[in-house]
């Protein structure tokens, strides 16, 4: 399957996570991702719900309120269903969670794919993947 050239950009959990907990990399990894023109950007509900899981005890309830209206307004979030998961769990992937991620993306066509943990998308040969300090190999355009 041939690659698109980048336009739909599905960014991983561990990416958001990173930039909300003062990562360096991951911050200008978003900052730039949002000054792409043209790209569509895509998180999916499962990163949202691993987000504000992890924040739980760490940050206040607002100041995770204020996270997600932030990443609702610069992404579309994706839904999954049962199926998605079964398709998943049957995927040679080396992270359940990610073969969930892997799968919510390809629907919307994401044949680009932003996460620190690129071993994890080592299977899917029909995809992109970029680790945070790899985003400038994204076109602008």
């Amino acid at each position: 399957m041939e690659k698109n050239n980048g336009n739909s950009i599905f960014v991983d959990t561990n990416v958001l996570i990173g930039a909300w907990s003062n990562n360096i990399m991951d911050k200008n990894c978003l900052k730039y991702i949002f000054s792409l023109t043209g790209k569509h950007l895509f998180i999916s509900s499962l990163s949202v719900a691993q987000l504000v899981s992890v924040f739980q005890k760490k940050k206040s309830n607002e100041e995770i309120r204020k996270i997600v209206r932030y990443l609702l307004s610069k992404f579309t979030v994706l839904s999954f269903t049962d199926k998605d998961i079964k398709m998943s769990i049957e995927l040679k992937g080396t992270d359940i969670e990610d073969n969930i991620q892997y799968v919510i993306g390809k629907k919307q066509s994401c044949f680009c794919f932003v996460t620190n943990n690129k071993k994890d998308y080592t299977n899917f040969l029909d995809i992109d993947v970029y680790l945070p300090k790899q985003i400038r190999l994204i076109d602008k355009d």
